[in-house]
């Protein structure tokens, strides 16, 4: 597994919903951080024929224990792979600004309300084939 998917995976719902990401923090604690946590995380929701809208949400964070051991029997390897991932969400529905007529310019996302290391679930991270 990529050491990338350990920090942008489990924020990879916000990215699929069309918006650019950013996390904000200066916090020199976080480089040594071994856990999830729930964390604000600022993006830019857009869609086509709306103006984009800066949005402040709380989203997974985090770097969770991973490893892998050679073992003699099939597969051959014992792996042990954990992502900060979603336990559980609420969604909020916003207004854009300045949509084209005839464009819905409700945006819905979602808020992390708790998050812990977990096994990769498709339905919210994008996971890496292992």
């Amino acid at each position: 597994m990529k050491l990338a998917f350990l920090f942008l995976g489990p924020m990879v719902l916000l990215l699929l919903a069309g918006c650019g990401c950013v996390l904000s923090s200066s916090s020199s604690n976080l480089r040594t951080f071994v856990g999830c946590a729930v964390r604000e995380f600022t993006f830019l929701a857009k869609k086509p024929g709306c103006r984009g809208l800066r949005i402040t949400t709380d989203a997974c964070w985090g770097r969770c224990e991973t490893w892998e051991k050679p073992i003699l029997e099939p597969p051959y390897i014992e792996a042990h792979h954990r992502v900060c991932t979603y336990n559980e969400t609420r969604h909020v529905t916003v207004k854009l600004p300045g949509c084209a007529p005839g464009i819905d310019p409700f945006y819905t996302y979602p808020v992390a309300v708790r998050c812990d290391c977990g096994a990769c679930s498709t339905a919210t991270t994008e996971c890496e084939t292992m």
